[in-house]
């Protein structure tokens, strides 16, 4: 433990380097899903139309998927032999993210549409009496509900941020270019160097830490 608290402390770049890299991954991913997903809470939670709950479901669903199924799909895709094989995706930055966005989205539209369908009717029907439309309404709703979002982007990045499987799958744990802390974990502890290992099992314990602060904040804000 003295070591592992010394190369936190003493700046190692390494250890820092991979810190630096996880949290770069888990905002740009969080960033891509928030992107649709709250659209589609939105859509979902305002909209009526045929199979609805088969939709909601099948979101819900996808937020319990294993990381490992979604990294297989994500690396079918984008593997040479894959449809989009020729961009060179794999093992690079660009297909963890990728992953980690496909990992983010359901997150985000579950959560963005369960907490507004809890939002008061009447907010709704003002919005129809004034005439909002479109992206007028959009923005309405995302500014009644920025608790909301925030707690599902918190969520999300939380998310990511702890998985192994997709970054292990499409990044390949190269050092200096997709090693994330999880994966560097994994690998150290394989190896006997439990210190960096220790190291940033520390640090991913207090963005657990704070992630689940903020979330508590935001749903209840007398704590």
């Amino acid at each position: 433990m003295r070591e592992a608290f010394r190369l936190l402390l003493s700046g190692d770049g390494e250890t820092w380097g991979i810190v630096a890299r996880s949290v770069r991954f888990s905002f740009l991913s969080t960033v891509f899903a928030l992107l649709p997903g709250v659209p589609l809470g939105i859509a979902l939670a305002l909209g009526r139309f045929p199979g609805k709950r088969i939709i909601v479901s099948v979101v819900n669903a996808m937020t319990a998927v294993p990381t490992v199924v979604i990294g297989l799909v994500v690396y079918t895709a984008i593997s040479r032999s894959g449809p989009m094989g020729n961009l060179g995706w794999l093992f690079a930055p660009t297909g963890v993210v990728l992953g980690q966005t496909c990992l983010a989205l359901p997150v985000v539209t579950a959560l963005s549409y369960t907490g507004l369908a809890k939002l008061d009717p009447r907010f709704h029907e003002t919005l129809t009496t004034l005439g909002a439309k479109g992206p007028l309404r959009l923005l309405a709703t995302i500014r009644e509900a920025r608790p909301v979002l925030i707690a599902a982007a918190v969520t999300a990045f939380g998310r990511v941020t702890g998985e192994v499987g997709v970054s292990m799958m499409l990044g390949g744990n190269i050092r200096h270019l997709t090693r994330t802390m999880t994966t560097a974990i994994a690998l150290d502890a394989a190896k006997g160097d439990f210190e960096r290992a220790l190291s940033l099992g520390v640090v991913l314990l207090l963005i657990a830490l704070a992630v689940n602060l903020i979330l508590h904040l935001l749903t209840d804000p007398g704590v």
